[in-house]
């Protein structure tokens, strides 16, 4: 699955000397780490270069009260309240719709994509937050980005990437009773461990993970990152196409039924390779508990807490 996504979206090979350039569906900008990428296009004099493709939205320095003045905005400080000013100037400059506080449909950057209906499989989705694998839920290829690389999207909707290598992840039988998703990626840490995933994307697979709602995925892939991984990814299937079925940002009509024949052909093959993989027995699983200062130091809630 991760190859067709790639390859689909290559618009210069990777060589020995030179990352790949690759292309971008759908990039997620926020107020904390879109703001010195928006100076660059100004120092540059570049505009910015899809912005039908750009979604923004106001997520990491914003009260959970109410805001209607920017009076009410300082309840969250002084310097989050300047992000999000600069963040309205900033998108009112370069013809960005920013979903702001008069729009019903601020949020978060790992939930309003799912919400709208812009997360689609298949589709390559960057944002300034390490957490954007949770859109590979839907069979995306979804990751982090740092500042510059925002300047980067924002400037040509492509980014340098070198190609990560493959994981998969088989979770094979049904979860007990009580045992949720969130213990199962915190069990799959656990046994490969905070780097386990370096330089990799994790396709999860089997039983376990195609039993789940879309929620439950997106907490699955919401924590490849403490895995180390780059991205996670789940292949998109009848669940994944009722779940976005309808909503505002999701095609419609004959484009609905163009890219439900698109999304089906997403799956991994039979007698695809990985770089790694890695099995988990759902069944044996009990809820897990976290005992020390990163999340693969994980035990299962019967098991006895290591004392080194």
């Amino acid at each position: 699955m991760f190859e067709k996504v790639w390859t689909d979206h290559v618009v210069v090979p990777e060589t020995e000397d030179t990352p790949a350039v690759l292309f971008i569906d759908l990039h997620i900008i926020h107020e904390v780490t879109s703001p010195q990428a928006f100076s660059v296009l100004r120092e540059n004099d570049l505009p910015e270069r899809r912005p039908e493709l750009t979604l923004p939205t106001l997520d990491h320095s914003t009260p959970t009260t109410p805001v209607t003045t920017f009076k009410d905005l300082l309840v969250a400080g002084e310097s989050a309240a300047n992000q999000v000013r600069q963040m309205e100037q900033n998108c009112a400059q370069f013809g960005l719709d920013l979903l702001g506080y008069g729009s019903g449909k601020r949020g978060i950057v790992h939930v309003i994509g799912p919400e709208l209906g812009a997360t689609q499989p298949g589709k390559t989705i960057v944002c300034g937050d390490s957490h954007t694998s949770t859109h590979g839920a839907f069979g995306a290829l979804a990751f982090g980005i740092g500042t510059t690389e925002v300047g980067h999207v924002l400037a040509t909707q492509c980014l340098l990437q070198r190609k990560p290598k493959t994981l998969a992840v088989n979770v094979d039988g049904q979860l007990s009773s009580g045992v949720t998703a969130k213990d199962l990626i915190l069990a799959i840490i656990g046994k490969i461990g905070v780097n386990g995933g370096t330089g990799h994307v994790i396709e999860y697979r089997g039983d376990a993970i195609r039993a789940f709602d879309m929620e439950e995925r997106m907490t699955i892939c919401n924590m490849s990152i403490e895995g180390g991984a780059r991205a996670g990814m789940i292949a998109p299937d009848d669940i994944t196409f009722e779940y976005l079925q309808g909503r505002e940002r999701a095609p419609n009509g004959a484009d609905w039924d163009a890219a439900i024949e698109r999304w089906r052909g997403l799956h991994t093959e039979d007698g695809a390779t990985f770089d790694k993989v890695v099995n988990i027995d759902a069944s044996s699983l009990t809820p897990m508990v976290t005992f020390g200062t990163n999340p693969g130091m994980v035990v299962g809630i019967d098991e006895p807490v290591p004392y080194n």
